[in-house]
């Protein structure tokens, strides 16, 4: 019987263990896409206490602890932030074959050296243990981090965001390097005419021009992106339910936007016409500027009416949604690449029945001459876990070139996740050392190890034009 989180987790033979423990386990991460929050990062801030960095904003944990029976009170409430911890703690136990008992507690070994199971039993200890250490200099971010050995991090942020920390951060002459990313998806949701005015209206105060009309839009955007680019960005990246392609002339993006400004509600169609414009706009923006161009799809959000008017809108009530994407994939990429402005793109799938589609299609656009280009990305979200990562990779293995996959990323918000890179990186040893030892890879470790190596650290390093 084997240790639970012993030092060969998830590596079921002997060569599993050598790819892992030679090949993989050192090397630096780059987090090409997550959630920091660049203040924290740029203020190297020192967290009060275990559920301060742990608990706040885990939609993950929150999910698990409703399902759990806490009230929410001890999630998102008023309670104390140990009483929180206690609730989760009391959770932990019950959260057994998801992924949130592997992350808990190798999370807690990995940071904190702590090899207890979390109990409701042990809970005021792991607190305190916790809580005492990361008031050390060393458990600061710069701490975490470095710990980790992240060497890159991709934040997300709005077009009219400040960039401030990100440009303090570039000030510090600190080794690592945190760049900004370009997530315009608040600049192409015109559903509620009134809300968005007030969007338009912030961009042009810092982008310092009037907004009267589609052209005034589009000059302002593109100032934003020229200012991300200045500020060391090359990624983009787009959250949405699926991509859209609807045909569109210039008039009809023109008309629409002057019913934007005149706050006067859209048809459904016009909605979908001024998306797939923006949509198109940007992907060209990107190319020009050899950005790579990331799209999350597939997601259900805020589906609890009675919960977000509570708690607010991305609280944890969000899921796989069943939205059709191979049309729309097919027509946004075939319209970028024949008109020769499709760059570097990552797509991303939420529902794992699509796995096949998208890591399809984005073979049918690689040019020969980048390699890589198109890129079917890590299991995301719900597929972020054993299961996911392992029919993602055979996915890919089947209908691409796994060996030039650009690896993991943690998509988080908490600086305590930076472990599933490791999670990752044991799960894809495993998997090619089981057909090493099936006989369907040869057992040639120099290569195979250069693949896992590649796979983990250098495609990535060299796919991201990070400066």
């Amino acid at each position: 019987m084997r240790t639970f989180l012993d030092d060969n987790f998830l590596l079921h033979s002997s060569v599993a263990e050598e790819l892992y423990h030679q090949y993989a386990k050192d090397l630096p991460i780059i987090d090409y896409h997550n959630h920091l929050p660049p203040d924290q990062v740029a203020a190297n801030k020192q967290f009060d206490n275990l559920t301060a960095i742990w608990l706040y904003g885990d939609h993950y944990k929150w999910r698990a602890m409703r399902a759990n029976g806490v009230d929410e009170r001890f999630i998102t409430g008023d309670a104390s932030d140990q009483d929180k911890f206690r609730a989760w703690a009391k959770t932990v136990p019950y959260t057994v074959r998801n992924p949130l008992y592997h992350w808990t507690h190798l999370e807690l070994q990995r940071y904190f050296d702590i090899h207890d199971l979390l109990t409701e039993k042990n809970a005021d200890e792991v607190y305190e243990a916790a809580s005492a250490k990361l008031q050390q200099p060393d458990f600061a971010v710069d701490g975490l981090l470095n710990k980790m050995n992240v060497k890159v991090i991709c934040t997300t942020d709005d077009p009219i965001d400040s960039l401030e920390y990100h440009q303090a951060y570039a000030q510090s002459g600190k080794k690592l390097k945190m760049f900004p990313a370009f997530r315009p998806d608040k600049a192409m949701s015109p559903e509620n005419t009134e809300s968005f005015n007030q969007y338009i209206d912030k961009l042009a105060q810092v982008s310092n021009q009037e907004i009267n009309s589609y052209q005034d839009y589009l000059d302002a955007l593109k100032a934003r992106h020229d200012f991300f680019a200045e500020n060391g960005c090359c990624v983009s990246d787009h959250g949405l339910s699926h991509l859209y392609a609807e045909d569109y002339t210039e008039a009809d993006i023109k008309n629409i936007f002057a019913k934007i400004r005149r706050k006067e509600q859209l048809s459904e169609q016009e909605i979908n016409q001024f998306k797939s414009a923006m949509l198109v706009q940007f992907a060209e923006w990107d190319h020009e500027k050899e950005w790579v161009q990331q799209f999350h799809l597939g997601a259900f959000r805020n589906t609890n009416a009675k919960a977000i008017k509570t708690l607010g809108a991305d609280t944890g009530y969000d899921s796989i949604g069943d939205y059709k994407q191979g049309e729309a994939l097919v027509k946004f990429l075939n319209r970028l690449d024949s008109q020769d402005t499709l760059g570097k793109t990552i797509l991303y799938n939420l529902n794992p029945m699509d796995n096949e589609l998208f890591a399809a299609m984005g073979g049918n656009f690689n040019d020969g001459k980048t390699i890589g280009k198109m890129q079917f990305g890590s299991g995301w979200w719900y597929n972020d876990q054993k299961d996911g990562m392992t029919r993602q990779i055979t996915a890919l293995s089947n209908i691409g070139l796994i060996s030039r996959f650009v690896g993991m990323l943690t998509d988080s918000r908490s600086f305590l996740s930076f472990p599933r890179h490791e999670y990752f990186r044991r799960i894809l040893c495993d998997i090619f050392a089981e057909d090493i030892v099936k006989g369907e890879l040869p057992h040639d470790m120099e290569w195979i190890g250069k693949i896992i190596q590649d796979i983990c650290y250098y495609n990535a390093k060299a796919y991201f034009p990070f400066k």
